[in-house]
């Protein structure tokens, strides 16, 4: 390798710019982070007889569950309506992270991030 080093590759990009711009957005990320997880998304099922408040952390913070879907005949029947809201609160959360980190990331792959 002569003299020229990396000079005869015409067109590389800053180096430093890009480590700066890839820091910029890892600091963006982890405040949008910090952002969602204190936010709370809300779900039900059976119609509003069983709802599930959840933040972005994937925390339950509240469950409210109607009186009258309490049938100590048919627990699983309240069962599978817990799960149901747990399970689209879970999807909401994931969502409501997933749009506020594209924001930054601008639709980029990013596996593993969130």
């Amino acid at each position: 390798m002569g003299k020229k080093g990396f000079q005869g590759m015409g067109g590389m990009p800053n180096m430093n710019n890009m480590i700066k711009q890839a820091q910029k957005m890892q600091k963006q990320m982890q405040e949008i982070q910090e952002e969602v997880e204190k936010k709370e998304v809300e779900a039900s099922a059976g119609g509003g007889a069983v709802v599930v408040k959840m933040t972005g952390k994937k925390e339950i913070v509240n469950i409210d569950i109607k009186p009258e879907v309490v049938d100590p005949e048919d627990v699983e029947m309240l069962q599978d309506l817990i799960m149901a809201a747990v399970n689209e609160a879970i999807r909401s959360a994931e969502e409501m992270v997933s749009k506020e980190m594209s924001k930054v990331t601008g639709n980029m792959n990013m596996p593993g991030l969130f």
